[in-house]
C-alpha cells in the first residue's frame, strides 16, 4: 500500500480517490507518520424490487378496458344527456 504526504495527497486527491475506489487503498502521512488509510466503501445494498408489492391488495374487473365506454364516448364527442 502506497503512502503519500498530506501535500502530495491534496495535489493528487482526485486521482488517488479514483484509484482507491477501484480497490487500491492508500495511506496519508504527516512528517512520515501514517495518519489515515483511505479505502473504498462497499457499494450500498441495492433496494429491494417493488414489483408485485401490491399483489393481492386489489383486483381489476374483467371488463376494465370497456367499463363506462358509452359515457366516455359521449364525453369526448360532446353529446349531452
Amino acid at each position: 500500500m502506497k503512502t503519500y504526504n498530506i501535500h502530495e495527497a491534496k495535489t493528487h486527491l482526485s486521482r488517488l480517490i479514483d484509484q482507491a475506489s477501484k480497490g487500491e487503498p492508500f495511506i496519508i502521512a504527516k512528517a512520515g507518520k501514517p495518519l489515515v488509510q483511505v479505502t473504498p466503501i462497499d457499494a450500498p445494498p441495492k433496494s429491494k424490487s417493488r414489483i408485485g408489492f401490491l399483489e393481492g391488495k386489489f383486483s381489476v374487473p374483467d371488463d376494465f378496458d370497456t367499463m363506462h365506454q358509452e359515457e366516455i364516448i359521449r364525453l369526448f364527442e360532446g353529446e349531452e344527456d
